[in-house]
């Protein structure tokens, strides 16, 4: 997949191509539906398919008194997504906000018709572009006829009767219901970090943990989850504990994870949490054996879950 930073710097293959533009935080289930469709009539077409997306997120840009914004995949895990999904080009635009003043007749005009001369473009039926806000679906459509390029709106999808969005996949993850987000998704919810040094309390507990530093901010609530871990390219089973660990008194929330019958040492190395289901909230126990106890239940539950 070739990642363009500039417009100009589009190869000829890829122009009369089939195109999306959007932000697509997360690329869920709403998004994926487009994407796979636009991918197979392009390649049915002998024709390239291709993204155009923004970094940073417009928000972050043009309402940096919303904090904090969280997102749900890193730039890295979007364009890995994107190419997995079959995508053979990606626009990324950097935005920011001299690029928020291009109107909507300006994008439309100079990028899609001029430099990438589109075929077809998918849209979403409520996304808006151009610092005019006129950019939608009748108003792509109308300089279609005009230029000679097709318009397809895809309308939203739903999962349990609820509209699939970026805000509600996020909203998933931030209530603890991480078996939502992964229905969202199409996949579960992921972490990835570096294992960093920690109280080493595990070891002493007969439960040692690996401390991760994540690489995105938006974190579950506090409490314990089964999850599964990728190290060193297997896939193992886990319990990882996001809190501050109350029974000790830490002032510093931690992201801390049990690998269930693992003894490697992995300090320094990364790691890829998938959330599967939540076990239970974060708890203050009396003493380490009341903890102790507890965690072997956690366990327990987390191979319960982790097994169906």
């Amino acid at each position: 997949m070739h990642i363009f930073k500039q417009i100009d710097h589009i190869l000829p293959e890829f122009k009369s191509g089939i195109v999306t533009i959007g932000n697509f935080d997360g690329i869920h289930v709403g998004h994926q539906q487009i994407m796979k469709k636009m991918v197979a009539e392009a390649h049915r077409e002998n024709r390239k398919a291709m993204v155009m997306t923004f970094d940073p997120h417009p928000k972050m840009v043009l309402h940096p008194d919303i904090q904090p914004f969280y997102l749900i995949t890193t730039l890295e895990e979007k364009m890995s997504i994107l190419e997995k999904l079959g995508m053979d080009g990606v626009v990324l635009f950097p935005f920011n906000r001299e690029f928020a003043k291009i109107t909507a007749e300006f994008f439309v005009k100079d990028m899609l018709w001029d430099k990438l001369q589109i075929k077809k473009i998918f849209i979403g039926h409520n996304y808006r572009f151009g610092n005019d806000k006129r950019g939608n679906d009748e108003y792509l459509k109308e300089f279609g006829r005009r230029l000679g390029f097709e318009v397809e709106v895809f309308d939203a999808v739903t999962v349990n009767g609820f509209v699939v969005s970026s805000t509600r996949t996020r909203d998933a993850i931030l209530q603890g219901d991480v078996k939502e987000a992964a229905r969202l998704l199409d996949r579960p919810y992921n972490l990835q970090g570096t294992v960093i040094s920690g109280h080493r309390r595990g070891v002493g507990l007969g439960f040692p943990t690996a401390n991760i530093k994540p690489d995105k901010e938006l974190l579950p609530p506090r409490g314990v989850y089964a999850v599964k871990a990728e190290v060193n390219d297997q896939t193992y089973q886990g319990v990882l504990n996001i809190g501050y660990n109350p029974t000790f008194e830490d002032k510093k929330l931690s992201v801390e994870l049990h690998i269930l019958d693992f003894d490697e040492d992995i300090y320094g190395q990364p790691v890829n949490v998938l959330f599967i289901d939540r076990i239970r909230d974060e708890v203050k126990f009396a003493g380490p054996d009341a903890l102790i106890a507890q965690i072997r239940q956690d366990v327990s539950r987390a191979r319960e879950l982790l097994s169906a």
